[in-house]
């Protein structure tokens, strides 16, 4: 009989507090100053920052579900919305004041980045007191920003490719005392321009898009540069300068503009940009253009994982740097020529936007933890026993060298590969080579332990750091990546992820979170780890008959817009939060998720027809004898049903 296994000796985890799940998450560094953890382990939302006021985010949903509203659920902030606009405006203001700027600041919105009506009202009437204007790169969002931008002296940027129509309704839009700016991007819309302005005896005001020889870094480094798609290389912008000149349209060339990235990560780009940019800006004013604004696009970037590096993920740099150094580089331009500084214009979508909002979302189970060693038996076959052996050599009290990990391993593998073979022979039965396979995962059990308590920067071969991978499980939750959290999919994007309670107790489990979606890319799978990323996620185990909820941050620009109908999974429930006096809230907005039936007409199908269809079918089994007129009902009842309900789980 073999001895039993030695219970390996540790010393007793140190106690665990919320604060070590605010560090060990990152909301100490990428939640300031909107997110940070209670001593009772929930997340805490502050909508207007250090000026005051916060809720308790796990109270939020409770009370939330009270009022119908079922998870997944966004909520969004929109203190926070506001928040972002004064701090981004205040953040210039500083600037200009420093560097004694003669010109200002004013803004733009880019609707691309969320066009929810509620959002694009709320950025709209927030931003009035400092012209905030929006911008517009297809008709549709020209539409909007027409609409509901009311103020003369917001500027309404329009970029993207332009027609007749979207030229003509810029250029009679001015007539209404509204201030469109058509910036040319392609060559050759400066001919459509010329025409319209002709037929029409009036012309917008006009901006120019420059393709800068500035390089990027990051995902979207190749959007500038001489293969970027749009802009305007230095040859065309002075033939668009002269064929300006010779239509007389000179007079309306008043805006420069340039982009290099959607999430700028390094200031040392955005300050060669500028200077670049400056320059042109000083010379289309000495070839007799008015000018009078520079737009520095967007790229304005969000410090996902609070790590304050050059990372794709990151920024090496504060918003107060940002404004400094867009003012301070555009006044040393100008200044030495004479020429008046123009009014700066940034068209800051993300770091507007990606902080207002919180996914939340329920976990529905997860994967069996390992299993337990199984007891030996007085009749083991001796390749049990080897395992067994293998296994109490990896249990002693550690840390053991690496070296002697992957010997343990070496060993734990080829003795499941024996108990495989004598299996596939007969010579082994199918409870022993259960217990085989159980005990291997004990060895890779044992490995990870005894890597986690290595010294750090230990020299670890990579197959021992794939064991702990292997330990992982998995949580299954209530939403789709795919509607959701596109962009986790589609370019690999970080974004916060943490469990809204249990912050007090120590995450004991390390997993993945996959979708409700039959795709096997339906998952998160990457997580925020301080300027690099991690496979795993900390995780607690789950409780019976508790809620476990989930939230994913800083997910406000662009999720929403880029999201699609994978599984036919809808839009979720949003909702949207402002603070009110004595710690309290109240509910500006809901908007109700997608319906089955809605989702279902969205792909052509009639949901009425589909019922009836099932009516007669249910018929002809009751004909039959094969459904009773109860299950057929009842049957009935589920379908029409769950055509009201939304698309994704319900309690």
């Amino acid at each position: 009989m073999a001895p039993p296994t030695p219970a390996a000796t540790t010393a007793p985890p140190a106690p665990w507090s919320a604060a070590d799940s605010a560090a060990l998450y990152g909301i100490d560094r990428w939640g300031d100053p909107y997110f940070t953890v209670s001593e009772r382990g929930h997340v805490i939302v502050q909508p207007k920052g250090e000026r005051g006021g916060a809720l308790d985010l796990v109270e939020l949903v409770e009370e939330l579900q009270g009022r119908n509203l079922s998870l997944p659920l966004l909520i969004r902030f929109d203190d926070i919305l506001e928040d972002r606009l004064e701090r981004l405006h205040a953040a210039f203001e500083r600037a200009i004041a420093q560097y004694g700027y003669r010109g200002r600041y004013q803004g733009v919105f880019p609707v691309k980045c969320n066009q929810q009506r509620h959002v694009v009202e709320q950025l709209v009437e927030s931003g009035r007191r400092w012209h905030f204007g929006l911008e517009a790169g297809s008709k549709a969002e020209l539409l909007i920003a027409l609409s509901l931008l009311d103020d003369p002296e917001a500027l309404l940027i329009c970029n993207g490719y332009k027609d007749r129509r979207y030229i003509e309704t810029a250029i009679l839009a001015r007539r209404l005392g509204r201030q469109p700016v058509v910036v040319i991007e392609q060559a050759d819309e400066v001919e459509r321009i010329i025409a319209a302005s002709a037929e029409l005896g009036a012309a917008p005001f006009i901006g120019i898009r420059a393709k800068l020889a500035s390089r990027s870094t990051g995902r979207w480094g190749s959007s500038v540069g001489e293969g970027a798609k749009f802009g305007l290389t230095i040859p065309d912008l002075v033939a668009t300068v002269e064929a300006l000149r010779n239509a007389g349209l000179l007079a309306d060339l008043r805006l420069l503009h340039f982009h290099i990235g959607s999430q700028i990560n390094d200031i040392a780009v955005l300050k060669d940009a500028l200077q670049e940019a400056g320059q042109l800006y000083v010379e289309l004013t000495r070839l007799g253009a008015p000018m009078g604004f520079l737009d520095v696009g967007g790229g304005l970037g969000v410090d996902y994982d609070g790590s304050r590096t050059a990372s794709a993920a990151s920024t090496n740099y504060s918003l107060q740097n940002y404004a400094n150094d867009v003012v301070a580089t555009v006044r040393e331009c100008c200044d030495p020529h004479g020429v008046t500084p123009p009014t700066l214009v940034s068209e800051s979508g993300r770091a507007i936007a990606s902080h207002f909002s919180v996914l939340v979302f329920d976990v529905l189970g997860a994967s069996r933890p390992p299993l337990a060693v199984p007891e030996a038996l007085a009749e083991e076959p001796l390749i049990v026993r080897n395992l067994r052996d293998t296994l109490a050599g990896l249990s002693e009290q550690g840390p053991l060298p690496p070296e002697r990990l992957q010997e343990g391993w070496n060993d734990a593998l080829k003795f499941r590969a024996d108990a495989l073979a004598a299996f596939r022979l007969g010579y082994m039965s199918l409870p022993e080579r259960a217990m085989a396979e159980q005990l291997t995962s004990a060895c890779s059990a044992a490995i990870a332990r005894q890597l986690a308590a290595l010294p750090a920067g230990s020299a670890i071969p990579e197959e021992l750091l794939r064991l702990q991978a292997s330990q992982s499980g998995t949580y299954y939750a209530n939403l789709s990546v795919f509607r959701s959290a596109p962009d986790t999919w589609a370019i690999d994007q970080l974004f916060p992820v943490l469990p809204l309670h249990r912050l007090e107790q120590r995450p004991t489990r390390l997993g993945t979170l996959a979708d409700l979606t039959c795709d096997s890319d339906g998952k998160l799978a990457r997580f925020i780890d301080r300027g690099h990323s991690k496979a795993l996620l900390e995780l607690h185990p789950l409780e019976p008959g508790q809620p476990y909820w989930i939230g994913l941050f800083l997910g406000g620009a662009y999720q929403e817009v880029m999201g699609n109908l994978h599984n036919l999974f809808g839009s979720t429930n949003a909702v949207h939060i402002r603070l009110s006096g004595g710690g309290r809230y109240s509910i500006d907005h809901v908007v109700r998720g997608d319906t089955n039936a809605e989702v279902l007409q969205a792909m052509e199908h009639d949901p009425v027809a589909l019922l009836e269809r099932l009516r007669v079918a249910s018929e002809a089994a009751i004909s039959r004898g094969d459904l009773a007129i109860r299950d057929a009902r009842r049957l009935m009842d589920h379908l029409e049903g769950s055509l009201r309900q939304t698309t994704y789980l319900q309690p």
